[in-house]
């Protein structure tokens, strides 16, 4: 017989209700004030972000790139003007073609921080002439980090940008590419705003009934959002920080904020039901609601922060952005939250649209049924049947889930480039009628940068090596001896796609070519088999992470063996239809016409990572909610199958109700022109929806049920060790037990 533990002692939780209860006002008042701050401190963080970030620092193909702007700045292109010849004229080989295309050249060369400009009309180069003879290129440098360059195209652009007499001038290359990117992205951000913070509203008003509820957890929100924005602000003084953080702000600040608020104003709610006074029922809920959201944050943070380990700054932003937001979130349920609950006592159920409603619409139903009706039935009901035919909905389960992740088996990772935007961005244009119309690969291929003093003869013979390799089809150089005389490089031309499988194993072939001197290969390709290899090398110690952190989590939270198992191998089997749709979509580009993508056949290597530490901590997140009531009940009655309905009947739509919130949250950011940007919020969106309605509702059930009380079990030194330091939730109030819930409506 299973031992019903008592309550833990309040003192702790009562102390601090008493904390964040005593000046509910001046909480409120100074909440304000920091958030104003905030405003102003992260006012422009935008600006200040970068739009790269997807290469290894420390790799041999950035070090090199780094080389080559350092000693040949001219070498490596990275803004492409393409020119377009006007129908009256013969082609770009017209005479005034030419007149206007060199003057824009010469202009061009003229400007402060260009170089190494050149062009079809001044070298000749078949590759910068289009095969019909209709457009050529004017290629440049434009020096500094991102941001500088950034500033260098918006002055320039426009002197250069649209008719020139007889041509027509566009402008793409890596540098217009990335400046798009973070236009693109910065005017969509707004518009999921726009779209998420209304229907968000309404789905709140629909959980709770109160329109007064509702706005509490969006008020958290806000405020989550506001002060991540503040904070990377500031690491922007210090690090480099991607711009496509700001999405991850903006969906966990909302989505997690609402969390959040939703279970702790629900307990709350509850506690005010079974007829505590204010103080009392934030005590309790603090007590229970209160410290599984802790657990639930410092989950989430964790599996967030294990992007730290990569190099790349891209994943580390949002490392820092997503931590920034869930401890915020948190801090401003667990603080600010309390303090506006106490001030309103049962005026948070004001403003009750629903019961407003059903004055005018009772009808049949009589009061009695009204009271009677118990909070979460169904979903209780629905915990039995899976119960009662357990074997059947694990297996079933899992191998529907298992069935969904096949696709990602034949993933194909790639870089990102242009057709990240849509169709008809500029950029994307001239990069696609450069693929499309010019022969070879403008701007594309492998750059090999040789060191030390070579020989002619050296570096001859050296060429001649890399001209046999297999899938080589020009090599161009080598280029000078440096500023300092010990660089030289070449431009190796290889078949197929610039960042191609045949490019990337050239990559490696190159690199075991003996040259009697140091050298070192860069270029598209070469980033991305780097980037490949820092994840994989990285990629054991972050699952590490998250793995030893959620299992320690877990137990300090429910004092069992079992239960941090089932939770990690759970949450990972909730991810595969998010991989499984990602390949199948994105990659092989399925529904790319109705999601208005161009599918490269690809997915970018960072992206996995990201989304899969974003869905795993969001699957966590509901995984603590339905444990930790779990639990709870099984502390106080000691009845396990009981306490599996109880818990699921509590909390089953409270879950479902924020991943629908947290969902649409996820789709306005999916509705994002950039495909990164669209992949990231649709798949975490199906992986939250797939996590609450079917892992949470159903497979958890089942495994509970196949495991039985054993799912409590654990060696007598790790029970003693929870029992001396376990965090687990503390109590299931009297009233509760003894009477009818009179949970008002608006919350079921």
């Amino acid at each position: 017989m299973s031992e019903v533990k008592k309550p833990p002692s309040s003192g702790e939780s009562g102390r601090w209700t008493r904390f964040v209860t005593a000046r509910p006002r001046l909480s409120l008042l100074l909440a304000l004030v920091v958030t104003a701050l905030a405003v102003f401190a992260g006012g422009g963080v935008a600006d200040r972000m970068g739009s790269g970030g997807w290469e290894d620092p420390g790799a041999q193909s950035t070090l090199a790139a780094r080389a080559l702007e350092r000693e040949f700045p001219g070498s490596q292109p990275n803004l492409l003007l393409l020119v377009d010849a006007a129908p009256q004229a013969a082609g770009v080989d017209d005479p005034a073609v030419a007149a206007e295309a060199e003057r824009l050249t010469a202009q061009l060369a003229a400007e402060q921080g260009v170089v190494g400009v050149g062009s079809y009309w001044r070298t000749g180069l078949p590759a910068l002439r289009s095969e019909d003879g209709r457009q050529a290129l004017i290629a440049a440098r434009v020096l500094g980090d991102e941001k500088t360059a950034a500033e260098v195209l918006e002055r320039i652009a426009p002197r250069y940008r649209g008719g020139h007499g007889p041509v027509r001038v566009s402008l793409g290359g890596p540098v217009a590419v990335q400046q798009e990117v973070t236009t693109t992205i910065q005017e969509d951000l707004l518009r999921a705003e726009l779209i998420a913070l209304p229907v968000t509203l309404v789905l709140l008003v629909l959980v709770f009934g109160s329109a007064v509820a509702a706005l509490l957890p969006l008020g958290v929100g806000i405020v989550a959002i506001l002060g991540t924005n503040a904070v990377l602000r500031g690491l922007t003084e210090f690090t480099d920080v991607s711009v496509f953080a700001q999405n991850l702000t903006t969906a966990l600040g909302l989505g997690l904020a609402i969390d959040y608020a939703l279970f702790i104003v629900r307990r709350f709610r509850e506690e005010l039901a079974a007829g505590r006074d204010p103080m009392a029922a934030m005590g309790a809920t603090l007590r229970t609601a209160g410290r599984t959201v802790l657990f639930s944050a410092l989950t989430v943070a964790v599996s967030l922060s294990a992007m730290l380990f990569f190099p790349m700054y891209f994943l580390r932003s949002f490392a820092y952005a997503g931590v920034a937001v869930v401890l915020l979130a948190a801090a401003a349920a667990l603080i600010l939250l309390p303090a506006a609950l106490v001030l309103l006592g049962d005026r948070v159920n004001s403003l009750d649209l629903r019961r407003m409603r059903r004055r005018g619409s009772r009808g049949g139903r009589s009061a009695g049924q009204d009271r009677t009706a118990e909070p979460g039935r169904g979903w209780g009901r629905a915990a039995a049947l899976v119960m009662r035919r357990a074997p059947v909905f694990a297996v079933a389960t899992t191998a529907g889930l298992l069935l969904l992740g096949l696709p990602f088996l034949g993933v194909k990772f790639g870089t990102v480039d242009d057709r990240q935007l849509p169709k008809t961005a500029e950029s994307h244009v001239v990069q696609q009628q450069i693929r499309d119309g010019f022969p070879g690969s403008p701007g594309g291929g492998l750059t090999v940068l040789t060191e030390g003093a070579a020989t002619p003869a050296d570096l001859a013979a050296y060429r001649d090596r890399l001209a046999k390799l297999p899938g080589v089809v020009r090599i161009d150089g080598p280029v000078g001896q440096g500023a300092g005389g010990a660089y030289a490089y070449f431009s190796v031309v290889s078949e197929g796609e610039a960042v191609g499988r045949q490019a990337q194993d050239l990559v490696g072939e190159v690199r075991k070519v003996e040259a009697g001197f140091p050298t070192s290969v860069t270029g598209q390709a070469a980033v991305l088999v780097d980037a490949q290899k820092a994840i994989a090398a990285e990629l054991p110690t972050a699952l590490a992470l998250v793995a030893l952190a959620t299992l320690l989590l877990v137990f300090l939270l429910t004092g069992s063996l079992l239960i941090p198992l089932q939770a990690v191998l759970l949450n990972a089997l909730s991810l595969t239809a998010m991989f499984g749709a990602v390949v199948w979509v994105f990659q092989e580009g399925n529904l790319s016409g109705l999601l208005s993508f161009t599918s490269t056949g690809d997915i970018e290597t960072t992206l996995p990572v990201l989304m899969f530490c974003i869905a795993f901590g969001l699957s966590m997140d509901y995984g603590v909610f339905l444990i930790s009531r779990i639990k709870e009940e099984y502390d106080r009655t000691g009845d396990h199958e009981g306490a599996v309905r109880t818990g699921l009947a509590r909390t089953g739509g409270l879950i479902t109700a924020a991943a629908l919130i947290l969902a649409v949250v996820m789709v306005a950011i999916g509705t994002s022109r950039v495909t990164n940007t669209k992949m990231l919020g649709l798949g975490i969106a199906l992986a939250v929806l797939m996590d609450a309605m079917v892992v949470r509702s159903l497979l958890v059930p089942a495994v509970m049920k196949l495991t039985g009380k054993a799912t409590w079990w654990a060696p007598g030194p790790l029970r003693r060790l929870h029992e001396r330091i376990g965090l687990s939730e503390g109590e299931s109030p009297a009233p509760v037990a003894q009477q009818p819930e009179r949970v008002p409506a608006g919350s079921r």
